[in-house]
């Protein structure tokens, strides 16, 4: 599988996959993909698409509800028990509202029924690839602070995480048992090693990080 160093270069290859056992509608749902610009991988089943590796671009799943072997919506809780980030657009001839709810329910972008109208379709795929390249720029992000914060001193952590979370000078030097002026040392070594303007920056980056920015 490849790996993209930037989501902001992948958004002209964004990839859209289409998993269905009916060959015509295969064809078809590609040509029109194709007929707008859009990259598109073709798959008779889940194992076959399964037995490709994944690109790392903007990225969204086609999939069929009644497939042999694997359904859809099985397919769609497998994704989501193994934590796998891909916006899913149901199609199919057999839909009911019990089976739309569930799909909706785990996070599937929209539910279209067979004969559907080219532009929904088109609607559908736009949103999906849209949400994942907000998402793939939110891990982007966070990836970066998190090497960053990984360069920061075991001190220099916690002081960035106590000041974020409201704490003066003052008290951070009681909590951790050193001076004051250490404590403003540490703090501007963790502001420039996080490349944070301001402290209101800093704070930020702690709650992106998971840090925990509640007064204890």
């Amino acid at each position: 599988m490849t790996t993209s160093s930037n989501p902001s270069q992948d958004d002209g290859g964004a990839l859209v996959y289409i998993v269905d056992d009916d060959e015509l509608l295969r064809g078809a749902v590609s040509s029109l993909l194709r007929s707008v610009g859009m990259r598109c991988a073709a798959y008779a089943s889940v194992a076959a698409f399964l037995a490709q590796p994944r690109e790392e671009v903007p990225s969204c799943l086609l999939l069929d509800v009644r497939l042999q072997g694997v359904s859809g919506l099985d397919f769609q809780a497998e994704l989501n028990r193994d934590g796998v980030q891909l916006p899913v657009i149901f199609m199919t001839g057999h839909g009911d509202i019990p089976m739309s709810v569930r799909a909706m329910k785990a996070g599937a972008v929209d539910f279209l029924a067979k004969p559907f109208r080219d532009q929904d379709l088109l609607d559908a795929v736009n949103l999906a690839l849209q949400g994942d390249r907000a998402r793939r720029r939110r891990d982007f992000a966070r990836h970066g602070l998190t090497a960053r914060f990984a360069s920061l001193t075991p001190r220099e952590r916690e002081i960035m995480t106590l000041a974020a979370r409201g704490l003066m000078n003052k008290q951070i030097a009681a909590e951790v048992g050193t001076s004051e002026i250490t404590v403003k040392i540490h703090r501007g070594n963790a502001m420039r090693k996080m490349e944070a303007r301001t402290f209101a920056d800093l704070v930020r980056m702690a709650e992106a990080l998971g840090l925990g920015t509640s007064q204890q």
